[in-house]
C-alpha cells in the first residue's frame, strides 16, 4: 500500500514529514553529515538495499537537499554532497536526537554525544524562541493562520476550531 502523500498540506509538519517521514530518509542525511558522500559508502554503512537508496537519494537531489557531483568519468559515478537547504536540516535531524537521548536511551546514556567545536563543550539541541531565546514549550505557543494558508481552508469548520483553541 503507497503511503499518501502530504506535500501539499497547508502545514510545513506535514510537508517535512513527506519528505523525511520513511526510515530511511533520516539515516541517509545522518550518514550525509557524517560525511558519506558516495553510493556505495551509504549502502555498506546503512546496510540499505540499493533499489530504496537509488530511490532515496533520488528523493533527496530532487528535493534540493543533496547535490550529485560527478567524480569520474570512466565509468561515470557520482557522489552526493549536502546543499544549503540540506545543512539547515541538522537541527531537525539534532532535535530528533536531543528527544531519542532523554526519551529512548539505554541506562549508559546517549549513544552520541554533540560538541560544539567553535566553543568546545558537548552539547545538545534547544529550540528557543528566535527573538528571546527562551525555549519553546508547547504550552507557551500558540498558533495561526500565516499568510500561505490556502483561502480556500480559511473558513472550514474544523479549522476554524483548531485556531479559535488555540
Amino acid at each position: 500500500m503507497k503511503r499518501p502523500s502530504f506535500a501539499r498540506w497547508p502545514c510545513s509538519i506535514a510537508r517535512t514529514v513527506d519528505l523525511l517521514g520513511d526510515s530511511w530518509t533520516p539515516l541517509v542525511l545522518r550518514e550525509a553529515f557524517y560525511g558519506i558522500r558516495r553510493f556505495d559508502e551509504f549502502q555498506l554503512e546503512l546496510g540499505i538495499a540499493r533499489n530504496t537508496l537509488s530511490d532515496r537519494l533520488r528523493k533527496l537531489v530532487e528535493e534540493g537537499l543533496l547535490q550529485r557531483q560527478r567524480y569520474e568519468d570512466e565509468p561515470p559515478r557520482h557522489e552526493y554532497v549536502l546543499t544549503e537547504k540540506g545543512h539547515e536540516i541538522y537541527g531537525v535531524l539534532a532535535a530528533m536526537s536531543r528527544w531519542g537521548d532523554r526519551w529512548l536511551a539505554d541506562e549508559d546514556g546517549p549513544p552520541i554525544t554533540m560538541r560544539h567545536d567553535p566553543c568546545g563543550h558537548d552539547t545538545y539541541a534547544e529550540v528557543v524562541c528566535a527573538h528571546c531565546h527562551e525555549p519553546l514549550k508547547s504550552e507557551d505557543v500558540s498558533r495561526r493562520m500565516g499568510p500561505g494558508y490556502p483561502e480556500r481552508l480559511k473558513t472550514h469548520p474544523s479549522v476554524l476550531r483548531r485556531f479559535s483553541s488555540s
